[in-house]
């Protein structure tokens, strides 16, 4: 996978630019503006959220037209809906991990947390803890051998927190996405994080969109397709600077291909995190600081279309500060102010004031200076991590259950389930010792579903070999459907043989497997 020569020159031409930074004197900010921008950036995930919540993934691979202010019809009351977005309150449990066990805790530890979380969890976050349930501790809940969502957006939308308590600090901003995002996510899923909080810990020192969305890509491997996709949108934005509906489209037909999920595999609906990125980074360019801009273009690029906003709005709050973030945007905060969010310990003001208590411990333990007005920050040049990729290949075929590929031995049960979309039809194994057999021709493949808190398990053998197990129990209020995947084999065809055992979790009230499709992958997808 080679990197493409203008997306590299790009890459050298932004290391250049802070090539001896590392040795400029310390920035300065008062403690009242390190406040404000904190207040700031947090009132902007909130404002984010809450404005393009009546959108989100109902514009899947198109650009929502019309007119997007009245079609939301803003108001202050409004503001109330962040109260229960998982884009804040899954962050914040996060962030209450560091207050109670103090900045040095492990990925285990955070995966303990979120093991017994009560919240409603999908994607990555719901694989991460259903293999917690499992036993499978964290960072191994994140990694794509056992988390087939570990590419998906769920770190991305969880790491703004750790950007605001690193101002100015991209490597201990790393450090911390390292800790945290493992939890749920690998590869690109992790870069989303590493990306956003370097866009943070910029945005402090930052008053250019352009300079924090490079100094944020200089976070990642430039080698990552997750990199790729933001060199590129930065160059089109500069080829492009009044259009950015033509930068939408260049995104769209160059990244918005082949997502590995389950649920977007051959599918409009992409919950990747590289894609969604590139339209955060597309609204911070064309907005150019405007808030209200800074909204609506990265809300009308689709997809997820409140957490995008959510980001882009977070980012620009830190860099203009709470004060000068319009009064229309922000008048419905007060009243809530003291209300806790969903899940936490934390309300609006409270998690303002421990961001900030944060934010001064590390900056202490970088190198800095706290007195009682103002603090010292080192300068500190961002460090990519080493490079790490996962790709289990393009989907190639969704193969329904009813379809020849598919063939069953023993007995089982026709059922189906109704969905927004139309009726989905599965196959249940009736009793122990019925097996599932899937023909298919790819290098990768996932066995899709359900899974209930009434599950069952299943053996599984691969080409006549043993290679794993299903375990079809889920915690509550987790929604994955993820029975088993592997990726890396040989070109060519292959089989899959699933028999039901008449085992289950000990948490189990049942021992249903329900097989409803299998999605089959053929070479590597990234461009």
């Amino acid at each position: 996978m080679r990197f493409t020569l203008t997306a590299l020159t790009l890459w050298v031409a932004l290391v250049s630019t802070f090539v001896g930074a590392q040795n400029a004197a310390p920035r300065h900010l008062s403690r009242a503006t390190l406040e404000d921008k904190i207040r700031g950036g947090w009132a902007g995930q909130m404002i984010g959220v809450s404005y393009g919540a009546p959108t989100e993934f109902g514009s899947n691979g198109k650009i929502i037209e019309g007119n997007l202010n009245k079609y939301l019809d803003w108001s202050p009351e409004r503001l109330k809906n962040a109260i229960d977005q998982d884009d804040l309150y899954v962050e914040m449990t996060f962030a209450e991990v560091m207050d109670k066990v103090g900045l040095d805790a492990t990925t285990e530890q955070y995966g303990e947390m979120f093991k017994n979380s009560l919240y409603e969890l999908w994607h990555a976050n719901a694989g991460a803890r259903r293999n917690l349930n499992r036993g499978i501790k964290a960072p191994m809940s994140g990694n794509p051998k056992y988390n087939i969502h570990a590419n998906d957006i769920d770190f991305q939308i969880e790491s703004d927190f750790i950007g605001m308590m690193t101002p100015g600090l991209p490597r201990e901003a790393n450090k911390y996405a390292d800790r945290v995002g493992r939890v749920m996510n690998w590869g690109d899923g992790l870069y989303g994080g590493m990306f956003f909080s370097g866009m943070y810990a910029a945005a402090f020192f930052e008053s250019d969109p352009r300079k924090v969305v490079e100094r944020g890509l200089l976070s990642i491997p430039a080698e990552s397709a997750y990199a790729k996709v933001i060199a590129d949108v930065l160059r089109w934005s500069a080829e492009n600077p009044n259009d950015w509906m033509k930068t939408w489209r260049l995104i769209e037909d160059k990244w918005d291909k082949g997502d590995v999920c389950i649920d977007g595999a051959l599918d409009p609906f992409n919950i990747d995190a590289k894609l969604n990125g590139g339209y955060v980074a597309l609204g911070l360019l064309y907005g150019k600081g405007d808030f209200a801009k800074t909204l609506e273009v990265s809300t009308r690029s689709g997809q997820d279309s409140d957490c995008n906003p959510s980001s882009a709005a977070g980012i620009l709050g830190v860099m203009i500060g709470y004060n000068r973030i319009p009064e229309v945007w922000k008048a419905g905060i007060p009243a809530i102010a003291d209300t806790r969010f969903a899940f936490t310990q934390y309300s609006f003001n409270q998690i303002v004031a421990s961001t900030q208590a944060r934010a001064l411990k590390v900056v202490e333990g970088a190198g800095g200076k706290i007195t009682a007005t103002e603090i010292e920050v080192p300068v500190q040049e961002p460090e990519a991590p080493p490079l790490e990729q996962w790709d289990i290949g393009a989907p190639r075929k969704r193969v329904e259950v009813n379809e020849p590929d598919w063939a069953f031995k023993g007995r089982f049960n026709d059922g189906s389930t109704k969905l927004p979309w139309g009726d989905e039809r599965f196959k249940e194994a009736g009793a122990a010792g019925a097996e599932a057999m899937l023909t298919f021709e790819g290098t990768g493949v996932a066995i899709v579903g359900h899974c209930t808190q009434e599950g069952g398990r299943a053996d599984v053998f691969l080409d006549g070999e043993k290679a794993g197990e299903i375990d079809a129990w889920i915690p509550k209020n987790t929604s994955d459907d993820d029975y088993w995947h592997i990726s890396g084999l040989s070109a060519g065809k292959h089989s899959v043989r699933i028999v039901a055992r008449s085992d289950a979790d000990a948490r189990s009230s049942g021992t249903k497997v329900q097989f409803v499709r299998a999605i089959v992958y053929g070479p590597a997808s990234l461009p």
